[in-house]
């Protein structure tokens, strides 16, 4: 009902204002003449208030329109696109209060530019579908978004994490385990923990956990390791510190039914990244390593080691860190997944701190550059079935004039038989960030000549490339017609 009476609001105050400006007038020439206030009208027209019957009367007499025509639900063709968009509920799908805009403040700008923003709108979701955009993709987009604009640092979690660890006397300093994180859920809320509650399904296979709300029972993958586990009973933590109800009930999740759910979601693992990796004792050892004057990839890994998480926990970690404590702002994260045998490279998680960087996600079928480190590592771990393994480069993209220090880590797929994952994080190299890593120009970190399509590379001569550069060619022939046919307009202008 509530959301019925706010869009008969909305629509009146639509109308109003459509009749007012066509009319010529302003909300004082129309206070005059209607005898209604002038703040009133306002808040009229934005769709804060309906007016009572005799209100309506004196509008629908200043303006020489029938009463039933005013109040009437059908809406013109300048207005039925707007009318069309408040009844599908897009713009309750869209989570503007995290970015700080009001929907009144949006259907306002919509009212003054009806058919060119709802083209804008119409083309955004026809672009959604086209992509084959997910309601859960473009909510992940939103979170993205969010994450970037506050340079993925959130310093009230940051405290929720403090004040956890203080209360429950946690160790601040990379040392918590699964067994301490377990019997705080236990004793303090009530959890009860089944290790082999998830049957053996290959639909199944993708679930590390299910928490059920009904009995506070967390079933645990068998195949969950010492990190894994740790870092889930930290977000069941989370979700319980911070009281957090409105949550996914899976890791990984299946399914989202609000953009609330995926904000929650990120809170709870921003929480447990932040209780398993402290940022402050994060910070004093990574001083230490980018103060070498040669990479050392053994103190890398020591620092790695100390926390017990797993490489992509550790790698999204820094990408707190290193944007709030060493002013690190263009920075990349990419999450890659590869089956064995198979020619695609699935880029299935991406953060651009500030901008986007060079490499980013693309989703109309192309080749990501097979000498990006995230894939060379990968296609190292999968041709001689590794554990584990690690690479440093700097990616000199072809295009840009751009050169990014990058680190990349792959491992096998704990959960699904002959897959793969790496996880990258990479840095602009700058004046900026040459003063903050001592090792930037360390002569043993190979550089490499990259793209990021091979179907938009210009690179001659790569013995790895997947594709040729159909978007250049293309891009080359359309400036040759071009030519061409400014050539002939010159010829018959004479």
């Amino acid at each position: 009902m509530a959301i019925a009476e706010e869009y008969i609001r909305l629509i009146f105050g639509l109308k109003v204002k459509q009749i007012r400006t066509e009319r010529e007038l302003s909300l004082f020439g129309l206070s005059k003449l209607s005898g209604l206030s002038k703040s009133y009208l306002n808040e009229i027209e934005k769709g804060k208030k309906y007016p009572k019957t005799d209100k309506i009367i004196k509008l629908a007499e200043t303006f020489d329109v029938p009463y039933d025509s005013l109040v009437s639900l059908k809406l013109d063709k300048n207005l039925a696109p707007i009318g069309e968009i408040l009844q599908s509920g897009i713009l309750d799908e869209i989570p503007l209060e995290l970015f700080g805009i009001q929907q009144s403040d949006l259907i306002d700008i919509i009212a003054n530019a009806p058919s060119k923003v709802n083209a804008f709108i119409s083309t955004i979701i026809e672009i959604a579908q086209h992509y084959n955009m997910s309601r859960e993709g473009f909510y992940l987009a939103s979170l993205r978004s969010y994450q970037e604009a506050h340079n993925n640092f959130f310093k009230n979690l940051e405290d929720h994490a403090i004040r956890c660890a203080k209360s429950y006397q946690l160790d601040l300093n990379g040392k918590v385990s699964s067994v301490e994180l377990e019997e705080i859920l236990k004793e303090e809320y009530g959890y009860t923990i089944n290790t082999a509650g998830i049957p053996k399904h290959e639909e199944l296979d993708n679930l590390r956990s299910v928490f059920v709300p009904a009995t506070k029972t967390l079933l645990l993958s068998d195949g969950v390791g010492e990190a894994q586990k740790t870092f889930i009973y930290a977000k069941e933590l989370g979700y319980q510190f911070m009281n957090i109800t409105e949550r996914p009930y899976t890791f990984t999740w299946i399914r989202y039914d609000n953009f609330e759910e995926v904000l929650h979601n990120f809170y709870a693992s921003y929480f447990a990244g932040a209780l398993i990796i402290p940022k402050n004792h994060l910070r004093d050892h990574l001083k230490e390593l980018f103060s070498m004057k040669r990479f050392s990839e053994k103190a890398f890994h020591h620092i790695m080691n100390i926390y017990n998480a797993s490489p992509e926990s550790f790698y999204q970690r820094l990408t707190n860190v290193l944007p709030k404590d060493f002013g690190m702002q263009n920075v990349f994260f990419l999450r890659f997944t590869h089956k064995k045998g198979a020619d695609r490279y699935n880029l299935v998680k991406e953060l651009h701190i500030t901008h986007q960087q060079q490499p980013h996600a693309n989703e109309i079928n192309e080749h990501y550059c097979r000498r990006w480190m995230a894939i060379k590592t990968l296609q190292r771990t999968t041709s001689e079935d590794l554990d584990y393994a690690f690479n440093i480069q700097i990616s000199d993209y072809t295009d840009s004039d751009q050169q990014y220090l990058v680190f990349t880590s792959a491992t096998k797929d704990p959960f699904r038989k002959e897959y793969y994952r790496s996880i990258g994080i990479g840095f602009l190299i700058s004046t900026a960030l040459e003063k903050k890593i001592s090792f930037v120009h360390d002569s043993k970190i190979p550089k490499v000549k990259v793209g990021v399509t091979c179907e938009s590379c210009s690179l001659t001569d790569c013995e790895v490339r997947m594709a040729p550069p159909k978007r250049l060619i293309a891009k080359a022939k359309y400036k040759r017609t071009a030519t061409l046919v400014e050539d002939i307009v010159k010829q018959y202008s004479k």
